[in-house]
């Protein structure tokens, strides 16, 4: 019987890549909730992840314009 996608990386093979990722603390469940979203739902999550980040780096050169004064 073939394991699914989720299934090798929910239990990864002894030895194997996946699990030296896993024991590395990459979060495979992560990878597994974003495999089961359809490929334009990734995308805007992608994108809001992206816009979030971009305000913190605003954020982060204002407070450090603010010290530098």
């Amino acid at each position: 019987m073939k394991r699914t996608r989720e299934e090798k990386l929910l239990n990864p093979k002894p030895g194997g890549l996946i699990e030296a990722a896993r024991d590395y603390g990459i979060d495979l469940t992560q990878i597994v909730e974003n495999l089961r979203l359809k490929p334009e739902r990734r995308i805007e999550k992608l994108q809001q992840a992206m816009i979030g980040f971009d305000k913190l780096r605003q954020t982060a050169r204002r407070v450090k314009v603010i010290e530098n004064d």
